[in-house]
Order: C-alpha cells, then sequence, then structure tokens
C-alpha cells in the first residue's frame, strides 16, 4: 500500500502560543499531518522547545487591531483553534468564541486550562501538581506511611490535558465536518486528571481497592508490583498480576511457589522484603539477561537517556531525532497513513492565507 500523508493531512489547526499541554496537543495533531499555524506574540522564538515542531510560526500583536485581525482571518479558513490561556483572556482580545464562530460557525474552539472555563477555582493559576491533587489522583501516587509523590508532569499536563485536548479537537471537527456546527471544547486538566484515574474508583467500589494508599495491589502493596533494587543499585519492574504470569516469576527466581500464595495479602511485606534481598543479589542486567524473553512480567527499569538504545526500541525505530534532539517517536502507528516528524518554519499570516485559500494543506 502507497504512504500516504499522516491521517490528519487535511486538518487546518491555529494555535496560540502557549506552554505545556497546548503544545503537545498541537506536536500530536502535527505529527499526525496537521496543517497548524502557531501564532505568537513577536520576537518569541520557538528555541529548542522540540514540542513545537511541524508548525508555521507566524508572529502577531494581539493587542493592536491588525494582530486580531490576522487571527480573524487564520480562524476564518480553519477547522480548529486551540488555546491556553486563563478563562476570558481571548474575549478580553475580542477573539472569544462568540467573535470566532460568528466568522466561521464551523470552527472547533478549543480551550486549555487548569481548572476549566467555569467553578469557584477557574481563575486560580496552578500548575500540574495543583491540577492532580484536586482530581484525587497525586493523594493515591504514594507508599504506605510516605508522602504522595507528583509523576513528573504527565498526568495533568500531558495525559489529562494535552492529550484529551487533542481527542477532543478530532471528535468536535468529525461532528463540524457532518453537522456545519463547529462548538466550544473544554479540556481542563483537572477533568482529564480524574478521568485517567476511573479505573479506580471502580476498583474501590467493587471492594478492590482499599482507602490507605501504598496498600492495594497496583500502589506497591503487593510484591508481585513493585519495583525493587538491584546489586548495581539500579532496579527492576515486577509486573506478575496474572497466576500463570506470577507462577513463571517464582520459577525464574527459583522460588517454591507453595511457600509464595499470591494473594495472602497479610504476608505481602514480608514476601517483598524477601524478594528485594533475592533482587539485590544480582546487577539490574543481569536480572534482566534472566527474565529475557520470559512471560514473568519483568523489565529493567532505564532512564530516559538509556530507553533509545533499548533492542525493543531499536527494532521499532521507537526514537527519532528532531533537531538534533533524540525525542519518542510518534504514536500511534498508521498502516496506510504514517505519522511523521517535520520540521518547522516561520511565515506571516498572509502567507498561511494564501496557502490556505490555494487549498494545500501541510
Amino acid at each position: 500500500m502507497r504512504a500516504m500523508p499522516g491521517p490528519l493531512s487535511d486538518l487546518r489547526i491555529v494555535e496560540m502560543a502557549g506552554i505545556g499541554p497546548g503544545p503537545f496537543a498541537g506536536m500530536l495533531l502535527a505529527d499526525m499531518g496537521a496543517d497548524i499555524v502557531r501564532v505568537a506574540r513577536p520576537g518569541d522564538s520557538a528555541g529548542r522547545d522540540v514540542t513545537l515542531r511541524g508548525r508555521t510560526h507566524v508572529e502577531a500583536d494581539l493587542k493592536t487591531d491588525e494582530g486580531r485581525e490576522a487571527v480573524l482571518s487564520l480562524a476564518g479558513a480553519a477547522d480548529a483553534l486551540i488555546e491556553g490561556f486563563r478563562p476570558g483572556v481571548m474575549e478580553r482580545l475580542g477573539l472569544g468564541p462568540g467573535e470566532l464562530l460568528a466568522v466561521n460557525p464551523r470552527l472547533v474552539y478549543g480551550r486549555m486550562t487548569g481548572f476549566g472555563q467555569e467553578g469557584p477555582m477557574a481563575s486560580m493559576a496552578g500548575h500540574d501538581i495543583n491540577y492532580i491533587a484536586i482530581a484525587g489522583v497525586l493523594g493515591s501516587i504514594r507508599r504506605s506511611g510516605e508522602r504522595p509523590l507528583f509523576p513528573l508532569n504527565l498526568v495533568g499536563d500531558y495525559g489529562g490535558g494535552g492529550m484529551l485536548l487533542a481527542l477532543g479537537v478530532v471528535c468536535a471537527v468529525l461532528h463540524a465536518r457532518s453537522t456545519g456546527e463547529g462548538q466550544v471544547v473544554d479540556a481542563a486538566m483537572v477533568d482529564g486528571a480524574a478521568l485517567l484515574g476511573t479505573l479506580f474508583h471502580g476498583m474501590r467500589a467493587n471492594g478492590m481497592w482499599g482507602g490507605e494508599p501504598g496498600a492495594n495491589v497496583l500502589d506497591s502493596g503487593a510484591h508481585f508490583y513493585e519495583v525493587y533494587e538491584t546489586a548495581d543499585g539500579r532496579f527492576m519492574s515486577v509486573g506478575a498480576l496474572e497466576p500463570q504470569f506470577y507462577a513463571e516469576l517464582l520459577a525464574r527466581l527459583e522460588l517454591p511457589a507453595d511457600e509464595w500464595p499470591q494473594w495472602d495479602r497479610d504476608n505481602w511485606p514480608r514476601y517483598k522484603q524477601r524478594l528485594a534481598d533475592v533482587f539485590r543479589a544480582r546487577t539490574r542486567d543481569e536480572w534482566a539477561a534472566v527474565f529475557d524473553g520470559s512471560d514473568a512480567c519483568v523489565a529493567p527499569v532505564l532512564d530516559m537517556f538509556e530507553a533509545p538504545s533499548h533492542p525493543n526500541n531499536i527494532a521499532r525505530a521507537g526514537f527519532v531525532d528532531v533537531d538534533g534532539v533524540t525525542v519518542p517517536a510518534p504514536a500511534p502507528r498508521f498502516g496506510a497513513t504514517p505519522a511523521q516528524t517535520r520540521p518547522s518554519q516561520a511565515a506571516t499570516a498572509a502567507d498561511v492565507q494564501e496557502r490556505w485559500n490555494g487549498g494545500s494543506a501541510g
């Protein structure tokens, strides 16, 4: 099958310059082939931010009539606009949903905020750590007796934020193309982070998850779902949840199955200490060799600098070079319309208008 452009190659998006989840959403859409114009204030350089790849960068001073007209004209020819300002900022600039949907009734207006467009916290400043705290996620990410540990800014900014904004935009564009009706997509990181925790709400309702963090099967309570230190100060990840995988774990560790009943919760702390002693007897790479090719659900813990060199990641070309920086390759993968990273370019709003009016996206 002949390779075609990315699956979103006919999508035109205006992205108002911002930080964090907004640019990440733009990166996801750009990698999938969308023609994205990033509007930034004069002098706002993209620099070395690899999440800004694949854009056409346009400068516009939104405090001037000329800058506002540039955005209005671009929005008139676009499928979607995404912005990440506090609620009310775009309205004060005369570029809110009312003004832009009046120009383009089919426009999808994607809004990225921390606490949402309304509510008592809507106007408050915050960051990922605050959003996932309010969402009920941060408090559950901790070992027993320890304080919560924030998982970088993966859950709020990127998983619950940028990724869901990208999904929302694509969903709303599909609706607009079938009905001619644009709409606002309100993507709040507090909502998205809470949504990512759906499984655990269900487990708690079913009596499968207790209220004490660090005592449950997926939060470091179980000895068969844990990270263990090795002789060289590195780590192995163990995720032997299913009974057949747990049996394979014990076999590879040369431990007698009858002495290690998997769901003997009262003995989980003791089993965990014993496994910790076992894993400290060899180096990480020695253990990786022991479990290579097995179904024990055990893998070495790699840092982000080691990951590109792992054989599985090499085989799948899981990392690519973008402007001299090694970064994860676009995902997911498509058989007929492969995603790809593309360089950025500078242009004027007039340049983009000419391209879009000529019907040539990308």
